[in-house]
C-alpha cells in the first residue's frame, strides 16, 4: 500500500501566536474598528444620496446656502469656508504622517512637535464647524425645519447664509418650506463626523502627553502614535467624502 501520510512542517505554519499579516494585535484591531466605522458612514452617505435625489430640483444648492465667511457678511463666497475647513483637516493629516515618521526614528522631540500641530489642526476644524453650525441654526435650520429650498409655491430662497433674510416671495406665501432632510442630514452627518474628530483630538492629546512623559521612549517604540494616526487619517478621508457628497453634489 502507498503511504499517503502528509507531513506538515510546524515551523512554516501559523500556530496562532503570531499574526500572518505581520502586524501587531493593536493595529489589526484598529483596522477592524475602522472597517466597521466605514460601514456606518457609508450607510449615512448612501441614505443621504437616496433622499437627495428623490427630491430632484427641489433640493437646495449647497453652494448658495453655505456661501458665508467670518467677517465677510454680505459677500457671496460659495463653499470657501468649507474648503478652508477641508484644507485645515488635510493639513493635520500631513502633520500626523510626520509624527508617525518621527516615531519610526524614535525622535521624541519631533513626535511631540508634530502631534501638537495635529491637535491644533483638529481644534481649528472643530471651531470652524461650530461657527458654521451657529450660522445655520441662526437662520432657523434645525432637525425639524429647513428654511432653504422650495417654498410652498415652488419658489426658491434667493441666497444663503451670507445674505440673511433675502427671500424670493410670491403673493400669498407667508413662510418658507424647504426639504427638512437637507437640514437634518446636515446636522446628523457633519455632527457624527465632528464627534469622530473630537474623539481623535482627545486621543491625540493623550498620545502627546505620553510622548512628553517619555512613555513610548521607554517602551522602545512609538506604535501607539501609528495606531492613532490610522484613526486620524480615516477621519480625514471620511471628511473628503462628506465634502464631496453633501457640499459638491
Amino acid at each position: 500500500m502507498t503511504d499517503n501520510t502528509i507531513i506538515i512542517d510546524e515551523q512554516t505554519t501559523w500556530a496562532g501566536g503570531r499574526s500572518p499579516f505581520n502586524v501587531s494585535y493593536g493595529k489589526l484591531m484598529m483596522w477592524l474598528f475602522l472597517l466597521s466605522d466605514t460601514f456606518t458612514f457609508s450607510c449615512l452617505l448612501i441614505g443621504y444620496g437616496a433622499i437627495r435625489f428623490s427630491y430632484g430640483e427641489g433640493w437646495p444648492d449647497p453652494s448658495t446656502v453655505f456661501n458665508h465667511f467670518p467677517f465677510a457678511h454680505g459677500m457671496n463666497l460659495p463653499l470657501l469656508f468649507v474648503s478652508l475647513m477641508t484644507f485645515i483637516l488635510i493639513g493635520s493629516s500631513v502633520t500626523m504622517v510626520l509624527a508617525v515618521e518621527a516615531g519610526h526614528r524614535n525622535s521624541k522631540k519631533e513626535v511631540a512637535k508634530y502631534m501638537l500641530y495635529t491637535i491644533v489642526g483638529g481644534i481649528m476644524f472643530l471651531s470652524c464647524q461650530a461657527w458654521e453650525w451657529s450660522q445655520f441654526i441662526g437662520e432657523g435650520a434645525s432637525l425639524r425645519e429647513n428654511l432653504f429650498g422650495l417654498t410652498e409655491a415652488g419658489k426658491i430662497k434667493a441666497a444663503g447664509l451670507g445674505f440673511a433674510h433675502h427671500y424670493t416671495w410670491i403673493e400669498g406665501v407667508d413662510r418658507m418650506a424647504g426639504p427638512v432632510p437637507f437640514a437634518s442630514l446636515f446636522f446628523i452627518v457633519t455632527g457624527f463626523h465632528g464627534f469622530h474628530v473630537f474623539s481623535g483630538v482627545v486621543l491625540n492629546i493623550i498620545i502627546y502627553i505620553n510622548t512628553i512623559k517619555g512613555t513610548y521612549e521607554r517602551r522602545g517604540h512609538y506604535e501607539m502614535v501609528e495606531k492613532v494616526g490610522l484613526y486620524w487619517h480615516f477621519v480625514d478621508l471620511v471628511w473628503v467624502f462628506v465634502f464631496t457628497f453633501y457640499y459638491l453634489i
